[in-house]
């Protein structure tokens, strides 16, 4: 096929040696299958801010760090140097994800290099030599749904010893490839430290996989990974071989008395301050005496 104007300078530079076919085109990139010597791959090219639907919200852009306070200020005021600015910490956001992932050994494709907005990653197949399906276009034996679920959570786990939440986990950007799922699509990941949003999305993320393959074995969607897995976390004793039942206790906050009784006695003290004015209003005034000048 004709080379897309995108990956032109990524085949000049020899990184990709021919462009095969398109494979994908989503709302922030589109993704086309290309060969590297012997080897099929994939790149990930990022369509420019103003020709693409995904909106960068700010709760997942918060906890991420900018180059300098110049690059902040102009990305804070909408300026084309910001704009510029913010489209680049945002692609760059899924390629050190990636990295970072794939390096604490979480199933997400290998990525290899990139350049230019362009990322060059493992093409993840089915066995068969086609492209992996995504786990929304399969039907699920109630006894792989468990399997798969269980798989998730530990992946989920790893990442959160990574100190990364996905942000945006659901069977749509999770493949099915002969060795069980792979977790794609990361531009939304967050600092699970430093982003205020994390536990939110870690339950959103948690919740989405136990209501897909609840689907398949209902019993999953009443487990409670994220809240177990994040106590652990903020405790600091969380790890890859944690072992999680999926049930968590809230915990009972022992009351303050102390407190409680002063909020009773500063109520029964404002009680007797109003019956007092109200008693006052109603008591019968004295007539004052006649003046001297009067009797």
């Amino acid at each position: 096929m004709k080379t897309p104007k995108r990956l032109e300078p990524v085949l000049e530079d020899g990184l990709i040696d021919e462009v095969i076919r398109p494979l994908m085109s989503g709302k922030e990139a589109a993704v086309y299958v290309v060969r590297c010597g012997t080897e099929l791959r994939c790149a990930k090219v990022y369509k420019e801010a103003n020709k693409r639907g995904f909106r960068q919200a700010a709760e997942y852009q918060e906890g991420r760090k900018t180059r300098n306070s110049r690059d902040a200020r102009a990305m804070a005021k909408g300026s084309k140097h910001g704009r510029k600015e913010q489209e680049e910490a945002w692609q760059n956001a899924e390629v050190a994800a990636l990295f970072r992932l794939a390096a604490a050994g979480v199933r997400v494709p290998t990525p290899y290099d990139y350049m230019d907005g362009v990322l060059l990653m493992e093409l993840v197949g089915d066995g068969s030599g086609d492209v992996a399906p995504r786990l929304n276009d399969v039907d699920l034996l109630p006894d792989d749904a468990r399997e798969f679920h269980a798989f998730m959570i530990g992946e989920i786990v790893k990442m959160l010893c990574a100190g990364l939440v996905h942000g945006d986990l659901s069977e749509f950007n999770v493949l099915l490839g002969p060795e069980g799922p792979v977790i794609i699509d990361l531009p939304q990941a967050v600092d699970a430290a430093a982003n205020n949003h994390a536990f939110s999305m870690l339950e959103r993320d948690v919740r989405n996989m136990a209501e897909y393959f609840g689907q398949f074995a209902p019993e999953l969607l009443y487990t409670k990974y994220a809240k177990e897995m994040w106590a652990l976390f903020e405790a600091g004793k969380l790890t890859p071989e944690s072992p999680l039942t999926g049930e968590f206790d809230e915990p009972e906050e022992e009351a303050d008395v102390e407190a409680v009784m002063r909020e009773i006695k500063a109520a029964l003290a404002e009680q007797a301050r109003l019956e007092a004015l109200r008693n006052a209003e109603d008591a019968p005034r004295d007539e004052p005496p006649p003046p001297p000048w009067a009797s």
